[in-house]
């Protein structure tokens, strides 16, 4: 089980081919429980103004490069 620092370090690394598992991991350690989980899609709230959501998808086990970035931006801005 890896711990949140080094699948982030994995995420800068290669947004491609991150788990759809140890992105979910990220997400509910920064923003917290997911609002929607019951689809393919997970929606997180966060805590600015503009568009505040974090949605990624499960793609057969793995999550969308672009969706990757989105959440390591949003990770940024929160530190």
């Amino acid at each position: 089980m890896a711990d949140i620092e080094t699948i982030l370090k994995k995420m800068k690394k290669t947004p491609k081919g991150i788990r759809f598992s140890d992105l979910c991991k990220v997400c509910d350690h920064y923003f917290g429980d997911a609002r929607q989980k019951s689809s393919s899609h997970r929606i997180y709230k966060t805590s600015w103004k503009g568009n505040p959501r974090v949605n990624i998808q499960n793609d057969k086990g793995k999550s969308k490069a672009y969706q990757v970035k989105q959440v390591l931006a949003a990770v940024e801005k929160l530190k």
